[in-house]
């Protein structure tokens, strides 16, 4: 059994710093590309539905059981020979194929948690753990949602975490940057359906960071989405369509045309 409190008697509050937040996001928006915002805004917005969405999981024989094994899954999702030895059509493979293509690993997540954590106090406990998960499967949620890594992908996933474990942040800056979304993408994009879409979506899916991640990389991409019940992006499909036939890039960034 592990020996970490489930949360640090000198850990703050679920308080709400939104202003803090709005300054972190406003450097976001500056900088999509600058990841340390988003745990800033998190932490600032955490929540207590956030942590009593943790609880239930620490608490649980799979959470407990993952504590105790010590398995770090930034190592195992970083070694790709190993991944590409499970079988074709895998989640295995449709992970290694998607961090190869935009050219990511789960170390380099770490590397930028890290320069956060280096900004403020740490807790050692159960909670952080938790944190560190949620940070570790991240690119996972992009691959069994179907949201990709352009701006409105982006935004749509973080309202799918949102209903996933509750994170305030998460919500905050999905509805902040779908605003900023909206100003700059052609008159009548469904921006907002697609969030709410991504909400729903989430709501409706089991909860994708209490999974044994593990255990599900060998098996077919699909049948993992059918066993979670993650439902098509349809929403953000379509508006990536429509603008492929408008000839818009829909890696354009909100950043650089406020910034502009």
């Amino acid at each position: 059994m592990t020996t970490l409190p489930l949360i640090h008697p000198g850990r703050p509050g679920a308080g709400l710093r939104p202003i803090k937040a709005l300054r972190h996001f406003r450097q976001l928006v500056a900088d999509k590309e600058d990841t340390e915002q988003v745990f800033h805004i998190t932490n600032d917005l955490r929540g207590r539905k956030f942590v009593a969405e943790a609880k239930t999981f620490l608490t649980s024989p799979l959470g407990r059981r993952l504590q105790e094994s010590g398995e770090y899954l930034p190592e195992i999702l970083d070694d790709h020979d190993a991944l590409r030895k499970m079988p074709a059509g895998s989640l295995a493979h449709a992970y290694a194929d998607f961090m190869e293509a935009e050219g990511l690993s789960a170390a380099g997540l770490v590397e930028e948690q890290q320069k956060f954590a280096a900004q403020v106090p740490h807790y050692d406990d159960q909670l952080d753990w938790y944190n560190n998960r949620l940070r570790d499967t991240h690119d996972m949620f992009h691959i069994l949602s179907g949201y990709g890594r352009d701006p409105l992908g982006e935004l749509s996933l973080l309202a799918f975490s949102y209903s996933q474990n509750k994170s305030l942040g998460f919500l905050f800056i999905a509805w902040m940057g779908a605003l900023e979304e909206k100003r700059i993408t052609p008159r009548g994009t469904p921006i907002f359906r697609a969030i709410k879409e991504g909400q729903r979506n989430g709501r409706i899916a089991a909860k994708i960071g209490h999974q044994d991640i593990v255990s599900l990389l060998p098996l077919p991409l699909e049948q993992v989405r059918a066993r979670l019940n993650i439902r098509p992006p349809v929403t953000y499909r379509a508006i990536l369509d429509g603008y492929h036939r408008a000839g818009i890039d829909p890696n354009h960034s909100f950043g650089s045309a406020v910034a502009a």
